[in-house]
């Protein structure tokens, strides 16, 4: 031991804090090979990266249950610690029980697995192949039940509930059995009356466009949005994603030369996630207290960029000069407005307004409670689907599987439990949104005032430079004055689109 350590009145959280810094470090890594492999990575390279994530993935495992850093979580607790420390030791135990909970060849042989399957529905999906992706789903998802089993058995939780505490720390399907009943009440409804309220807009024809120059549009909002470009880049992949560490954040869209507002919001959403990893608090980097808060947090701030900012008249009217500047096109606020505000039922979650979409995250929670409670095999999915589509947007499915069960990445990859997530950060946006106005008043008077800064400033001060000190239900009661309430959302959308 150091002399430092020596003197050192917290030897035991001090050791932790290095076995974290470590660990870090390795995650690092396996960040950017999972960028790498959705980017860069010939397909050749698939099963060589596939192995050597697996190994990667048990290393870290390995690292995460090692004797030293599980037995020192109970000493760090009696030693004398500061409140942000005591957070970190918090989180700490958080991710140590994440951890030892699941046997390392279940780690390797998920992380393999899971490489695999992903990397053969990217062409299953595309030849709408859902025989062939069938059996690689279903080797995944016996996994997932078998992690699920095992988290809820240490945790005292159900399966289920296991896999949501993985993304939203302390959320139950009790909870959102009550928040999604609540939305299925009313939001059919408002559907058909925002659809009957915009009959008279007229059809806008999406002008044609490279993907450089598309590139290049998405780039400028990028600047104007204030992504760090020397702390992150923008690249392209089948699916949109954020990526990397706070200090190298990787982010991508994709381009169709037939529709740009695609690529441009798939951008200014993951310029949402890119900014919050990019505001989080440097002094905690490497520790579990200086990650994001959680995953329904993290989707509240891309859809507070994508849904809350980016669709208001303010920033619509600084959009339609970038992308008539940048696409040589000649369209009017209006035509932008209702390119990006229509409400109109689809086949395909990441395209869907923000009036029909919390139907696609419905659909999906109540495959992943089936698909681990075993009321549901994977063979089920397609005809469950299309029952689902029909009920809840009138829209069928049928042999259309890449544009049905096929169409994420998420389940290919074993992560179940992440897609509530969405329609909670939805929720949290609407609801920081409102205490925004309370404090700084209209957003879009600052933005037409050349005042986005401020708005970036309320959202790193409140939230970006929080980490993970505060629990969600108390870090959103500091910004808001109360726990998640549905409310604010509902008039939101009220708002936008009835008034």
């Amino acid at each position: 031991m150091t002399a430092d350590k020596q003197d050192s009145a917290t030897p035991h959280y001090d050791a932790l804090c290095a076995a974290f810094r470590q660990i870090h470090h390795f995650e690092h890594l396996r960040a950017l090979g999972d960028w790498d492999q959705a980017t860069m990575m010939p397909s050749g390279g698939s099963q060589g990266r596939g192995e050597a994530m697996a190994e990667l993935a048990l290393h870290i495992h390995t690292l995460k249950t090692a004797p030293a850093l599980v037995d020192g979580l109970a000493p760090a607790g009696e030693e004398d610690l500061t409140a942000q420390q005591k957070a970190n030791l918090r989180e700490m135990r958080y991710h140590t029980l994440q951890a030892t909970a699941l046997p390392g060849e279940l780690v390797q042989q998920k992380t393999a697995l899971s490489y695999a399957c992903e990397h053969a529905w990217r062409q299953q999906r595309k030849d709408n192949d859902w025989q062939g992706f069938r059996p690689n789903l279903e080797k995944v998802i016996a996994l997932v039940r078998e992690e699920a089993q095992i988290l809820g058995e240490v945790q005292g939780l159900s399966p289920y509930d296991a896999l949501l505490n993985k993304f939203e720390p302390g959320c139950q399907t009790a909870a959102l059995d009550k928040v999604f009943g609540e939305l299925r009440t009313w939001l059919p409804e408002m559907i058909q009356q925002v659809q009957a309220k915009q009959q008279s807009w007229q059809k806008v024809v999406i002008p044609h466009s490279s993907a450089a120059s598309q590139q290049a549009l998405n780039l400028d909002v990028m600047k104007l949005l204030g992504f760090d470009f020397n702390q992150g880049r923008l690249d392209t992949s089948s699916h949109p994603f954020s990526g990397g560490v706070p200090g190298d954040v990787r982010i991508t869209t994709r381009y169709d030369e037939a529709d740009f507002v695609t690529s441009l919001y798939s951008t200014i959403h993951e310029v949402g996630h890119a900014r919050y990893e990019q505001g989080l608090p440097i002094d905690w980097r490497g520790q579990p207290v200086g990650l994001a808060r959680s995953m329904a947090i993290h989707e509240s701030q891309s859809l507070f960029f994508e849904m809350q900012l980016a669709r208001s008249p303010a920033m619509l009217a600084l959009l339609t000069e970038k992308i008539n500047h940048h696409l040589g096109s000649q369209l009017t606020q209006e035509s932008l407005t209702h390119l990006v505000q229509r409400v109109t039922p689809g086949l395909i979650r990441v395209d869907a307004d923000e009036v029909t979409y919390p139907c696609h995250i419905m659909l999906r929670y109540e495959v992943e409670k089936g698909l681990i409670d075993h009321s549901l095999e994977v063979a089920d999915l397609p005809e469950f689907w299309d029952n689902q589509m029909q009920s809840l947007l009138g829209l069928s499915t049928k042999g259309d599987y890449r544009n049905g069960c096929m169409q994420d990445i998420h389940w290919p990859v074993g992560e179940l439990g992440y897609f509530p997530s969405y329609s909670l950060g939805a929720m949290y946006a609407a609801q920081f949104k409102a205490s925004m106005v309370e404090t700084l008043g209209d957003i879009d008077s600052l933005i037409k005032g050349g005042n986005i800064g401020q708005l970036m400033n309320w959202l790193e001060q409140n939230i970006w430079s929080q980490g993970s000190r505060l629990t969600t239900d108390e870090l959103v009661t500091q910004v808001t004055g109360e726990v998640l309430n549905p409310i604010h959302f509902r008039r939101h959308l009220e708002q936008r689109y009835l008034r």
